[in-house]
């Protein structure tokens, strides 16, 4: 366990935590958990997240070289931060109240995010309408224009499931 004292951490501490890509996710995953979790199984989700693959795709290399970065590094200096307490004898990490001075640096989770159900549903709406539109007024609206009507929505959802994907991968 840690022996520090409680301290309001510094920019330069927080940004010093933060700069490590493998500190980050430890932060996540432990507040997306919501308990504390085995170091093992940190390493596992670590590794997974690091190799883009399942965890039970993972090979013993890879996940002993995450646990040994964890166990030798990034745990004791999140621990010697008061970010994180970790009791050795059961291998158990756990975030401490001092994590929420991180707070101020990390982007909310929904922050700049686009509401893809919201562009998806007006896009369902408008082709539901313009089909309502062409079963009500037929022969009175020419064929090719509801032929180009019904052509311009399957396109706008073509483009916004790749605009979708590309932002994903991006943002991954």
């Amino acid at each position: 366990m840690s022996t520090s004292d409680p301290h309001t951490l510094s920019r330069d501490e927080v940004y010093d935590i933060l700069s490590n890509a493998r500190r980050r996710f430890v932060i996540y995953y432990l507040r997306d958990r919501g308990e504390p979790v085995k170091l093992g199984e940190l390493s596992d989700r670590v590794a997974a997240w690091e190799n883009d693959v399942p965890v039970e795709e993972l090979t013993d290399q890879q996940v002993k070289r995450v646990y040994v970065s964890l166990y030798q590094t990034h745990i004791p200096k999140l621990e010697d931060t008061g970010i994180v307490e970790y009791d050795a004898d059961t291998g158990v990490v756990r975030l401490t109240s001092q994590v929420s001075d991180l707070d101020a640096y990390l982007p909310d989770e929904d922050e700049g995010s686009i509401p893809w159900q919201g562009i998806y549903l007006t896009l369902a709406v408008v082709g539901l309408a313009v089909y309502g539109v062409a079963t009500a007024a037929q022969g009175a609206i020419p064929q090719s224009v509801l032929n180009a009507v019904g052509l311009l929505v399957f396109v706008s959802f073509g483009a916004v499931v790749i605009a979708q994907y590309l932002y994903e991968r991006r943002n991954r």
